[in-house]
């Protein structure tokens, strides 16, 4: 009996001179670095908002790192390759469900590389078109390209971005025939159609809201499942016979592959207090964004949903590429 009790302590010491694992130390106890991948809009108004509140909430600061270039690529291979601690973190868009079905040879795995931590925030995108155009309705556009194949066009922020491929959906919904008219940039695509020079542009509804109610051009209908308070008069996809036609631009948080659930859970819960306070739902808002949050678990299926949703609309629409 005297032997074993003597063990039991031995084996009681060394456990307690073992230092704990990270995990269960406090986190965070240095600065945490957020790779931003756009460096304006949505994502730099996140960006500030998060480095703020999440400063205020963990006791550290969080630095916003923007890097831009490659369609948000650079960003998500800058912390794919990050050390899996919890103190460089991911805000991107859905080029991380877009990119891996547009380029043969990424710097990273969407699934393989990164852990969902949650979904920020979203924007609905709406259908615009240029008054010379004669249609009043999706269905009114879809009579029209149907009847002369071909003729109209649409504009988009370039090939791959998420404004060709809106209207790329809508297209093979519909099976119609429209000629696609790249940009560098979707404002060039939305200032080309105030122009007159595309027809139509599938757009974020914050970037057409002045322009819809200044009647430079039309809004068909809000591609999201609710109508928009800005644009009430506007239906929805699903009110114009086009429930499938849901194009919605969100924004999430995610860490490298590996980081502690522990740590994740932690981030996931901040972030969602702190996003769906009434001081951050206000300023969100005011540029035009919904709060969106919810479990990593969720964040995961969704960017799942997300990334077979447009790997479908690429491969029938034969987009290609060129590999940077």
């Amino acid at each position: 009996m005297r032997t074993a009790r003597r063990s039991l302590c031995i084996a009681l010491l060394a456990f307690l001179a073992c230092p704990l694992p990270a995990s269960a130390q406090k986190y965070p106890e240095k600065s945490i670095r957020l790779v931003v991948a756009f460096p304006t809009g949505a994502p730099y108004i996140l960006a500030l908002l998060i480095s703020e509140k999440l400063r205020d909430s963990l006791g550290q600061s969080v630095v916003p790192d923007f890097r831009a270039g490659a369609g948000g690529n650079i960003a998500s291979e800058i912390v794919a390759k990050a050390p899996a601690d919890g103190y460089t973190l991911l805000l991107t868009s859905p080029t991380v469900a877009i990119s891996p079905s547009l380029f043969k040879n990424l710097g990273y795995d969407t699934f393989r590389d990164f852990a969902p931590i949650t979904r920020l925030a979203t924007v609905p995108n709406v259908i615009v078109v240029h008054p010379s155009v004669p249609a009043k309705s999706l269905g009114e556009l879809v009579k029209l390209a149907k009847a002369y194949p071909g003729k109209l066009n649409f504009g988009s922020g370039g090939l791959g971005s998420g404004s060709q491929l809106g209207s790329e959906l809508f297209k093979a919904l519909n099976k119609i025939n429209m000629v696609h008219v790249p940009y560098k940039g979707a404002s060039l695509a939305l200032t080309a159609m105030l122009s007159g020079e595309v027809d139509m542009v599938t757009s974020t509804l914050p970037a057409t809201i002045p322009h819809v109610k200044s009647g430079r051009i039309r809004a068909l209908a809000v591609l999201a499942p609710e109508r928009a308070a800005t644009l009430p008069q506007v239906p929805t996809s699903a009110e114009a016979g086009m429930p499938k036609l849901v194009v919605i631009t969100w924004y999430g948080l995610f860490a490298p592959a590996g980081v502690k659930p522990e740590i994740i859970a932690r981030l996931n819960a901040e972030v969602g207090k702190l996003m769906n306070a009434p001081e951050a739902r206000n300023k969100l808002t005011q540029v035009g964004l919904d709060a969106a949050t919810g479990t990593p678990a969720e964040f995961a299926t969704f960017v799942r949903e997300e990334t077979d949703k447009w790997a479908g609309v690429i491969k029938d629409a034969g987009i290609r590429v060129q590999q940077r």
